[in-house]
């Protein structure tokens, strides 16, 4: 399973030696495909999701995430969750890329694969954002920072979430997909589930708005409970 991760590093290795590279040039969702296997990579404000999962056939494989920082032509990355390998979290690993045409392509594995821009991370509620309050009793109450912590990256087309403790290695759950997000309706259309397979294919919407810099948004959630939550930018490592 962890040979499927080759994937990763991958995509991370592709950016034409040589030319500059910066936020705006990475940042976005990544997509390679084989047969009814994806691979979805997010990277938004420092921090990176890669996901493997089927959704014709409704599996989810595996997902790792955590913080990443460029030093030169290299992207250092931190990883905060890994799946199926939690000696992983808290390494720190060091990858070269080359990126051409909004494609990414690298034969680092032995085996070149190609990855297709699929958006470059450009929209109203695009970013990195952690869950910091939820509705209670009429009132609206607000968590500190903390090691246990729940993350949903969000770029132009593309949403991932996961519930983590990178102290404790911790993974408590991921979902993720394609949203939009118009006139004050923010929906979500799920493609894998790590909790519940018989999730994928269904859509979640919600109301939703932006205040003082913040996102809040309410409905319904995957299983019929009412929300109301407020999430706020994660703060760059």
């Amino acid at each position: 399973m962890k040979l499927l991760f080759i994937g990763f590093i991958v995509c991370l290795s592709s950016f034409t030696p040589g030319n500059s590279f910066n936020e705006s040039t990475i940042n976005g969702a990544w997509q390679t495909q084989e047969g009814t296997m994806e691979q979805v990579l997010l990277l938004s404000d420092g921090y990176f999701m890669h996901t493997i999962f089927d959704k014709v056939n409704k599996k989810f494989i595996q997902s790792r995430g955590g913080t990443y920082q460029f030093s030169g032509n290299n992207l250092d990355a931190t990883v905060e969750f890994n799946t199926i390998d939690k000696d992983q979290i808290g390494q720190q690993l060091k990858y070269s890329f080359v990126i051409k045409r909004d494609r990414l392509t690298s034969d680092l594995s032995g085996k070149k694969a190609v990855w297709n821009l699929l958006d470059k991370g450009q929209g109203e509620i695009s970013g990195t954002w952690r869950m910091s309050g939820r509705m209670q009793d009429g009132k609206i109450s607000y968590s500190p920072p903390r090691a246990r912590k729940t993350l949903k990256v969000l770029t132009g087309s593309r949403f991932q979430w996961a519930a983590i403790n990178a102290e404790t290695k911790e993974f408590f759950g991921t979902g993720g997909g394609s949203y939009t997000f118009e006139k004050g309706k923010y929906t979500e259309n799920i493609e894998f589930f790590s909790r519940d397979n018989n999730r994928v294919g269904a859509s979640l919407s919600f109301d939703g708005k932006l205040v003082d810099g913040n996102w809040h948004h309410s409905g319904l959630s995957s299983t019929g409970n009412p929300i109301y939550e407020v999430w706020s930018k994660e703060s760059k490592q």
